[in-house]
């Protein structure tokens, strides 16, 4: 009797790539799911050393939803690097220019902060609208655990 426990490793895990669509999805609440999903967490084979998550597909980034009044409150920070180089902008001036950026940055601070981590946030895909060019990965549609 094999008392071990089975870790799975990259090559062995069948990747899948799965649609989500985000029209009326709380932006906090479809990110948990969006990182659970990019990480394996939702399959038995989970192996927290390695990337065992399928591949994400979010479309109608520009129809999520943020509670309460973090429209005009909360502020999305880019900083390049240089002197003078940080630029804050509201959550709605965001929404109205790159709405796909909110969602990315959202999951991406939700994974693992190391090299698996930036290797789970590529297997993202977000676009504004709902056409996307995977068709010939075939996406199947995910449906979303209702609070």
């Amino acid at each position: 009797m094999n008392r071990q426990t089975t870790l799975a490793k990259n090559n062995e895990v069948p990747r899948e790539w799965v649609i989500i669509d985000a029209a009326d999805q709380v932006l906090g609440r479809l990110s948990t799911q969006i990182a659970t999903i990019l990480m394996g967490k939702d399959k038995p084979t989970y192996t927290p050393h390695h990337d065992v998550g399928d591949f994400v597909i979010v479309l109608n980034a520009e129809k999520i939803r943020v509670t309460g009044n973090k429209l005009d409150q909360k502020f999305h920070e880019t900083f390049s690097g240089h002197p003078s180089g940080r630029k804050v902008k509201s959550f709605r001036e965001v929404m109205a220019s790159h709405p796909e950026r909110l969602i990315e940055e959202s999951v991406r601070r939700m994974l693992p902060k190391n090299r698996l981590g930036v290797a789970m946030s590529k297997k993202l895909n977000v676009y504004v609208g709902t056409e996307h060019p995977h068709a010939a990965q075939q996406p199947k549609p995910y449906e979303l655990q209702s609070a």
